[in-house]
């Protein structure tokens, strides 16, 4: 079994998870000061959001060097020692590519911009004229995924597509100039000693030929952008095939793991799980993220579909996650603390690999951001009305009393982005020192899945539970896991779970599993039954 099959990957976004110079930016030398904390959690890896230069016109993922390091974070050195440093403490390091789109700072765009039309600068980009007498209506009824048109206007008349914001024109994929110039950025950082790459918007590199019109019924959710059927287009197959035979063979250098042991992960907006299945096949992606879990409302009939859905390619490697840089933090997503911390206990007993985003260890609540300080171009293309994803990005809580707690020497007025003010209990020195802190809940989940480990990661669990119940149970080997989803009180001796407890979401009485509660067993009777319980 490979090591990434049932890892606990935890997602760092490194300009909000600790600074290390004062400026009140997070930078690479404060991840590398602070890879103590994932250690001690119990993470296997550590994922990082871009570290590259970028205009940060979208958190950096609009890029203008791929290769290079924004001077806010660090330098190349920084890279090295976070590398290093990852490495002694066994950590894997995980890094982020970003195919689908540049910055329009990037030299190539910029290079595109002074060639004009119909020039091979402009074959790396997808230009075209527009419609209309005169041109002056974009090429297609297309819409980005942050609001408003996905085509922008050039000053003599030529279109480009964003699928995204309008500094972040998209990449033509059948240019070999640019299929030739990411296997470089491969190479280059596969030298430098990452374990593996997370691939963004890994659906929607190859657009449908022609470009069509998407039609009706695009804008009724801006997010399901991605599910259009201009995207998941079979060309990217024989791509990810090309970067898996890199990624196995190109040499390893001191330190990180062997070629045959480096994964590749596809953010993959995907939600029919046969066409989600066919970028995990075994000479592609390793992995795809599990969006349909992370979206699945609290009830139990539809987490029970989804994660049944999630098996339902035998085999396949599964993942799950709750939370990203990307999405409305648990806790005010599903309402409370309380089911947080239960979906947590869920997830974390299910076989697969688990992603968790800094923060969620901690039960911290999605920000309100003050308008104006406000970074996610959501806000701007949606006219105001969509506030965006900056309420997940706010800077950890470390230590203290107050603001910036730790996070920086910086006062709270020049932190990235402002934190709370009531966040004194949330901090990770308070919850070490609160034996029923969330921290402490993460802790004692991840050293129990790690000595009880899933006999086979990509088997579903055994359904303890049978559909329609409001208390999901089921098996992965020794470790039993029952949630109650429902809003009474459940008495334990009616669900019948083999085992003794030893984890629970919420205090138990002992008689009852309570409503939006999580309660982890351990069968001594099982045959994967482990010895380091000493209860066995």
């Amino acid at each position: 079994m490979s090591w990434w099959q049932d890892m606990v990957c935890y997602e760092v976004h490194p300009r909000a998870f600790a600074d290390s110079d004062g400026d009140g930016v997070g930078d690479l030398s404060g991840v590398t000061a602070r890879l103590d904390h994932l250690k001690d959690l119990g993470a296997d890896a550590v994922w990082i959001t871009p570290f590259y230069p970028s205009p940060l016109a979208d958190g950096g993922y609009d890029i203008a060097d791929y290769k290079g390091v924004a001077e806010d974070l660090g330098t190349a050195s920084d890279v090295d020692e976070l590398t290093a440093r990852a490495h002694e403490l066994g950590l894997k390091l995980i890094v982020d590519l970003v195919p689908n789109h540049t910055s329009d700072r990037h030299p190539w765009f910029e290079e595109a911009l002074a060639a004009g039309p119909g020039s091979a600068e402009r074959e790396r980009y997808l230009f075209r004229p527009g419609r209309g007498a005169d041109g002056e209506l974009p090429p297609n009824d297309w819409q980005s995924a942050f609001g408003g048109p996905a085509w922008t206007r050039v000053p003599d008349g030529e279109w480009y597509c964003h699928l995204h914001a309008a500094e972040q024109p998209d990449l033509n994929w059948r240019s070999h100039k640019v299929r030739d110039a990411f296997t470089g950025v491969l190479r280059h950082w596969l030298d430098r000693g990452v374990d593996g790459f997370r691939v963004d918007v890994a659906h929607a590199l190859f657009k449908a030929e022609g470009l069509p019109d998407a039609g009706p019924g695009q804008h009724t959710d801006p997010w399901r952008n991605h599910l259009m059927p201009y995207y998941d287009q079979d060309e990217l197959h024989p791509l990810y095939r090309e970067w898996r035979a890199l990624l196995d063979t190109h040499p390893a250098p001191p330190g990180a793991v062997a070629p045959e042991d480096r994964v590749m992960v596809a953010e993959s907006a995907v939600f029919d799980p046969a066409r989600l299945a066919r970028y995990i096949r075994p000479d592609e992606m390793h992995q795809a993220f599990n969006f349909a879990f992370l979206e699945a409302d609290w009830d139990a009939a539809e987490l029970r579909r989804v994660v049944d859905g999630s098996f339902a390619v035998p085999g396949a490697a599964v993942t799950w996650l709750l939370s990203s840089h990307d999405a409305v933090r648990p806790v005010t997503r599903y309402g409370s603390l309380r089911r947080a911390r239960a979906a947590a206990l869920l997830m974390l007993a299910l076989p697969g690999s688990a992603y968790l985003y800094q923060g969620e260890e901690l039960g911290l609540p999605q920000a309100e951001i003050p308008v104006d300080r406000i970074r996610d171009p959501l806000w701007e293309r949606s006219g105001h009305t969509e506030r965006g994803r900056d309420g997940a990005r706010v800077p950890l809580p470390w230590s203290g009393e107050e603001a910036p707690y730790g996070f920086t020497t910086a006062p709270p007025s020049r932190t990235w982005l402002p934190q709370p003010g009531d966040w004194a209990a949330l901090t990770v020195d308070a919850q070490l020192r609160d034996p029923d802190s969330t921290l402490r809940l993460y802790r004692e989940a991840l050293r129990l899945r790690r000595a009880h480990p899933a006999p086979d990661p990509a088997a579903p669990p055994t359904w303890l539970s049978t559909p329609g119940d409001d208390v999901l149970a089921f098996r992965r080997g020794a470790l039993v896991c029952a949630v109650n989803v429902g809003s009474t009180p459940v008495p334990l001796t009616s669900l019948a779970l083999p085992g003794h407890p030893v984890l629970g979401s919420a205090p138990l009485d002992g008689a009852v599993l309570p409503a939006d509660t999580a309660l982890w067993l351990i069968d001594p009777l099982s045959s994967e039954g482990s010895a380091d319980d000493p209860r066995h």
